[in-house]
């Protein structure tokens, strides 16, 4: 077995088990944290449907930040759209046979590439160029930026520049996952690609970006806009209300 090979299955091992851990670790940081006020952002739903549904379209179409910037929407809604195709493109190699609305989404995938990377450029130029957003952005920010855009780049550079055995990427992955190693290409930029994506795994949980599962439990968008109907009390301080 090729030293390349044990090195890259130890890492996406290693990195799968911190990526996992560290979502878990978080998000039960979120349910756990107090949420004493009453503080949607208002015009705010008044129903548990309305609040599902608000999710839906903050999620689905940015609503919020098409309301402040357009922009900033743009950029943001390319990369973030782009980001998700590319991911279910990428379900090919770890699918065996490949669902068919996974092949579908394929050819997109290829395209999906480009404008991530559009959507990251404009996000970064703008933490450059605009004063107000340069004064608050930190070294992270642009780390995690040009991570992403490492990614993106060495990925379509492998589609359109210098073309890797992706059916041996394929098998290195199935193998993976049924504990069966199968030998990686020898391909530098492939190995480039790689380390970038584990690394990102890797600082995930413990970065910005985290914010993808951090609006589901933003007390500004999950409450229901009912102080005058219901008594609003966090969990912590129901156990110690004796009228309760």
């Amino acid at each position: 077995m090729p030293l390349a090979t044990i090195l890259f299955a130890l890492l996406f091992y290693a990195a799968a088990a911190v990526l996992a851990g560290g979502l878990a670790y978080r998000i039960v940081g979120y349910l756990r944290t107090p949420a004493p006020l009453k503080i949607p952002t208002t015009p705010a739903p008044t129903t548990r449907g309305g609040v599902a549904l608000r999710l839906l379209r903050e999620v689905a179409l940015f609503e919020s930040l098409f309301k402040a910037s357009l922009w900033l929407w743009i950029f943001a809604w390319l990369f973030h759209v782009g980001l998700a195709v590319v991911l279910l493109r990428h379900l090919r190699y770890f699918t065996n046979p490949v669902w068919s609305w996974v092949a579908f989404v394929g050819p997109f995938g290829v395209y999906a590439g480009f404008a991530m990377v559009a959507g990251l450029g404009g996000l970064w130029v703008r933490r450059v160029f605009v004063p107000r957003v340069r004064y608050i952005s930190t070294p992270s920010d642009h780390l995690m930026i040009a991570l992403l855009v490492a990614i993106a780049l060495t990925g379509l550079a492998m589609k359109f520049v210098a073309h890797t055995d992706v059916v041996a990427v394929k098998a290195f992955f199935l193998g993976l996952m049924s504990f069966r190693w199968r030998a990686l290409p020898a391909d530098p930029l492939l190995y480039l690609h790689l380390a970038l994506v584990a690394a990102l795994m890797i600082v995930f949980p413990f970065s910005k970006l985290l914010h993808a599962p951090g609006i589901f439990f933003s007390p500004s968008r999950n409450q229901v806009d009912d102080p005058r109907e219901h008594r609003h009390l966090a969990a912590w301080a129901a156990r110690l209300d004796p009228k309760v």
